[in-house]
């Protein structure tokens, strides 16, 4: 018998630092290697995403990630910059022009067409958020949930810019109301945010918020006096295209799905509400 086994021929359970040494060593031997992941959603070469990671800017689960570091991309969250990294396979994101009359649900119990209806069947994706029937504009699309998580959560504050054609005399909007639009208005479901509001032209009004309310900005202007007769919905965070006509939609590019992460923000929400 080995000096080293106990009486009895047991083999002795090895030390608890062995066993969390092991396990995660067992963790990292799973999944791909981070260079091959960051390569393959088009952060370029694998040298180059090798200089990402040895240069400390890409993290996984808030950790900075080492060479060598493997990542299950079903699971873990990747982050370059800061800025979270879209890495399971297939993801898609489109970006669509919706014509007035289409709804943003995936089936419509009334038979109206949808913006599902619009883009390829497969990938399925799903509406970033909602634009009501008659409300024309930018729409995000994708299979991205975790991007989408980020870019609805309450707490994060993504910039959505409005051109809304109100009902009004000849002097436009009055300043008044425009203050009250810029302050913060009381509607049925509380206070509305601070938000950017101008008039570049009589009866035209600019409008950014960040919150994401049902029907907020046709709510936001009828509180104030002046009902909306069409409403656009111009930018999403650093997203505009003034080319896409009504109906029609085209595919994020890499540099732009990189700015939607970039945008997405914490904000102070007792400042808002102050």
């Amino acid at each position: 018998m080995s000096r080293n086994t106990p009486p009895g021929g047991a083999v002795p359970e090895p030390p608890l630092w062995e066993t969390l040494i092991q396990n995660a060593k067992d963790a990292e031997a799973e999944g791909e290697r981070l260079q091959k992941v960051l390569a393959r959603v088009g952060f370029g070469s694998r040298r180059i995403c090798e200089d990402l990671i040895a240069d400390r800017r890409v993290t996984v689960n808030g950790e900075i990630a080492v060479l060598g570091r493997r990542v299950d991309v079903s699971r873990d969250e990747v982050c370059v910059d800061g800025h979270p990294v879209g890495v399971v396979p297939g993801l898609v994101y489109y970006l669509m022009n919706k014509p007035e009359g289409v709804v943003t649900t995936s089936a419509d119990t009334h038979g109206r067409p949808t913006v599902i209806e619009m883009v390829p069947e497969e990938p399925r994706v799903f509406s970033v958020g909602r634009l009501d029937i008659e409300t024309t504009g930018l729409l995000i699309l994708t299979n991205d949930g975790q991007l989408t998580q980020h870019l609805t959560h309450p707490s994060r504050g993504v910039e959505k810019e409005y051109i809304a054609e109100v009902e009004c005399g000849p002097r436009g909007v009055s300043n008044g109301a425009l203050r009250e639009l810029r302050e913060g208005v009381e509607l049925e479901d509380g206070w509305t945010a601070p938000a950017q509001v101008g008039q570049p032209e009589v009866g035209v009004l600019r409008i950014v918020i960040h919150e994401g309310r049902n029907r907020q900005v046709r709510r936001m202007c009828e509180a104030v006096g002046y009902p909306v007769i069409r409403l656009a919905r111009t930018r999403i965070g650093p997203l505009r295209d003034t080319r896409l006509a009504p109906g029609e939609w085209r595919e994020l590019t890499l540099d732009e799905v990189r700015a939607l992460s970039g945008a997405v923000e914490d904000i102070d929400m007792d400042t808002i509400e102050s």
